[in-house]
């Protein structure tokens, strides 16, 4: 009889293990996927880490790649054409590229609108009248205005690292993200499906997949410098290029916290020196 009975507890059991088994295995395949499916590979860019600067060559070269790739959908309406003097432009240089591009103004003296050669205090206009014009345009999706996307993000890695981010000021949402996603495009794996009219690409934040198609390809975009045109060194330039309109002021930025810690320093020294003088003298 005992036997009988350890027999039906050990089944018991076994039911049960199994079908806690069985359970977690549902759980698993219907639990919400966490995106990005693939973190972002860091990588090395010449503007990062606390003493960071920008590469003007690999910022000219990324203005040519958002101009031809990307800026027939993507606007950047917060940059004007002078800032690229920044980039190493000259003023007459920068005069010749605002001028390719048409500027509506107005109203004039009848009150109606009309369109005139950009100049360099205006800044890169839309492609697109409104947001609902791009959406038609773009499966119903209305693509970001490229301003502050290098910047726009707050993706932030966990315990510890995070410590660290605060010093080198990485930010995973920022230009790593950016590059991984340009370059990560791939073939969706078995059993995924993908929404018509969407590309699958792990790095995305907010999906699986995406509206928008493959944007940059190799020899796309052929470099005046000689610079090899493959996919990968397109995707870093624009990258770049997109950091810099984030915070164009990144180098001022980093010499005045430079200046700011040392002069902390120095002070903290001359404190402790002050203290020691003046209480070295007195009775305790």
């Amino acid at each position: 009889m005992k036997t009988f009975i350890k027999g039906l507890a050990a089944l018991g059991i076994g039911l049960c293990l199994a079908g806690g088994a069985l359970a977690q295995e549902e759980h698993a395949e219907s639990e919400t996927p966490h995106y990005p499916l693939k973190k972002p590979v860091l990588q090395d860019w010449s503007f990062a880490g606390p003493f960071g600067t920008y590469d003007k060559g690999q910022l000219q070269r990324g203005l040519k790649v958002y101009r031809e790739a990307c800026a027939a959908c993507h606007s950047m309406n917060l940059v004007a054409f002078r800032t690229l003097e920044d980039l190493g432009y000259s003023d007459a240089q920068v005069r010749a590229l605002a001028a390719e591009y048409e500027i509506e103004d107005g109203p004039d003296s009848a009150g109606d609108m009309f369109t005139r050669a950009g100049i360099p205090s205006d800044y890169f206009p839309s492609p697109f009248a409104n947001p609902e014009q791009a959406a038609a345009s773009n499966n119903g999706a209305v693509p970001p205005d490229f301003s502050l996307i290098a910047k726009a993000r707050a993706v932030e890695r966990g315990f510890p690292t995070f410590i660290f981010d605060i010093f080198t000021q990485y930010a995973e949402g920022g230009p790593d993200y950016i590059y991984n996603l340009l370059v990560g495009y791939e073939d969706a794996p078995e059993g995924v499906e993908v929404q018509p009219g969407t590309y699958y690409n792990p790095h995305f934040i907010a999906g699986a997949a995406l509206a928008m198609p493959p944007p940059l390809s190799d020899e796309q975009v052929e470099y005046d410098d000689g610079t090899p045109a493959t996919l990968e060194q397109h995707a870093r330039d624009v990258t770049a290029f997109l950091m810099w309109a984030a915070e164009p002021h990144l180098e001022a930025r980093k010499r005045t916290g430079f200046n700011v810690l040392v002069f902390l320093v120095l002070f903290g020294a001359l404190v402790y020196i002050t203290k020691r003088k003046v209480w070295s003298n007195v009775e305790h």
